[in-house]
């Protein structure tokens, strides 16, 4: 299946504004965002799921957390990686056919 930079844009918007209705981040709409602050973002959003997993299980093996929820928040730290990296995916592709148009 081929994922086209569009796609991927539309794919990375659904879940930050899913975890912007959640509480977790202050999302702007798009057309108040920069592409960098919007990558800015991205990475912010991946590095605190990465922070709420190594929270998840440090208390979980404190035996202050469910095994669930560690499950839990490592899904949730995935979901949010895969979407970065197709993102990313995304943009490189678009580059290089950029780079592939006759001047």
């Amino acid at each position: 299946m081929a994922i086209d930079s569009l796609g991927a844009a539309r794919a990375y918007m659904n879940t930050a504004k899913a975890i912007a209705d959640q509480g977790n981040s202050s999302m702007p709409d798009v057309g108040e965002a920069g592409f960098g602050k919007l990558l800015t973002q991205a990475v912010d959003t991946t590095s605190q799921a990465g922070q709420t997993v190594e929270t998840a299980m440090v208390q979980a093996a404190t035996g202050r957390a469910d095994l669930v929820d560690v499950v839990t928040a490592v899904a949730a730290a995935e979901a949010t990686l895969e979407t970065v990296v197709s993102v990313r995916d995304s943009v490189i592709s678009a580059y290089q056919e950029i780079l592939r148009m006759p001047i």
